[in-house]
């Protein structure tokens, strides 16, 4: 998608950080944008940032309710006529020794990091395909999806489930014109380490709360972080390249090389292949989607040194 000028995005968890963020480049380049955001107080805010008019509509949505979601979606649709564009972004962030999560921290965390993702998925996706016009669905995962670190399980296995379903999706919806890419910033000055706010009372028995205070009351370090609007222009370009991995961070390059080195020795390429079995299930062994946007990348690179 090389325009967005003229098509509609809805994103999630769009009043604040990269939603926000995200939402600001892509008003900037000509979309109409739904912020669908489960806090009042950040969507008035927002509203007031992007000052887009009727280009803007702001929609108060908790991610893990499907009728909300559904709702949302319809009051789009009615709003804008069509939706194009889906960013899963709304997610929630947290940290602690495995052994001490409740099974309410599970549930919480992976209701909408991963469940908010299924959701925009089920309920926005058909609507994309039915209208013929092409999309987009970018969701937001993390550069811990692909460099998970100790103390942070719950959350980078939601995000590495995350980019799994958008490398998957890819594969199969790109010949039906709709692209999906994942999203894996680092740290960006958001609200994340304020997610306990928002977390359901149903759900408040949390063994990793003591734990996870320390992150929370760490000082401010944003100024090592980068902002809203650096990460909103990153997605967009992404969005604009047709690219399955919309990264930011250079600090991560040694980790992601370290992994991809790690888990090619890993195979057991000492042992002779089965060419019947190779032959028969060749879609297994490899995603062409995957294999495309290594030479994309590529072009992308030596355009970028030119």
């Amino acid at each position: 998608m090389t325009d967005v000028a003229g098509k509609t995005s809805f994103v999630t968890g769009g009043a604040s950080g990269i939603g926000l963020g995200i939402a600001k480049a892509l008003l900037g380049a000509g979309s109409n944008v739904v912020i669908a955001d489960i806090r009042d107080d950040h969507l008035d805010a927002a509203v007031k940032e992007l000052d887009g008019g009727d280009r803007v509509l702001a929609l108060k949505l908790d991610v893990t309710n499907r009728q909300a979601y559904a709702a949302a979606a319809d009051a789009a649709e009615a709003k804008f006529g069509k939706i194009h564009i889906l960013v899963n972004n709304a997610g929630v962030g947290l940290g602690g020794p495995t052994e001490l999560a409740s099974f309410n921290d599970w549930d919480w965390v992976n209701g909408v990091n991963v469940g908010g993702v299924i959701n925009g998925v089920a309920i926005i996706l058909p609507r994309i395909l039915a209208h013929g016009e092409g999309g987009h669905i970018v969701s937001t995962a993390s550069m811990g999806a692909l460099v998970p670190v100790g103390g942070s399980t719950i959350y980078c296995a939601g995000k590495a489930y995350v980019c799994s379903m958008m490398e998957c999706m890819r594969t199969e919806l790109e010949s039906r014109g709709v692209i999906t890419a994942a999203f894996c910033p680092g740290a960006v000055q958001t609200n994340i380490a304020q997610s306990g706010k928002t977390r359901p009372p149903e759900l408040s028995d949390a063994g990793l709360a003591a734990a996870d205070r320390p992150r929370q009351s760490a000082g401010d370090l944003s100024h090592l972080f980068q902002t809203k609007e650096e990460v909103g222009q990153r997605v967009l370009r992404g969005i604009r390249n047709d690219e399955l991995y919309i990264l930011t961070h250079s600090e991560f390059i040694d980790g992601v090389r370290e992994r991809g080195e790690a888990t090619t020795l890993a195979v057991q390429d000492h042992l002779p292949e089965n060419a019947e079995y190779k032959a028969i299930f060749a879609m297994l062994f490899r995603n062409p989607a995957i294999t495309e946007e290594i030479e994309r990348q590529k072009r992308l690179k030596a355009q970028r040194q030119e």
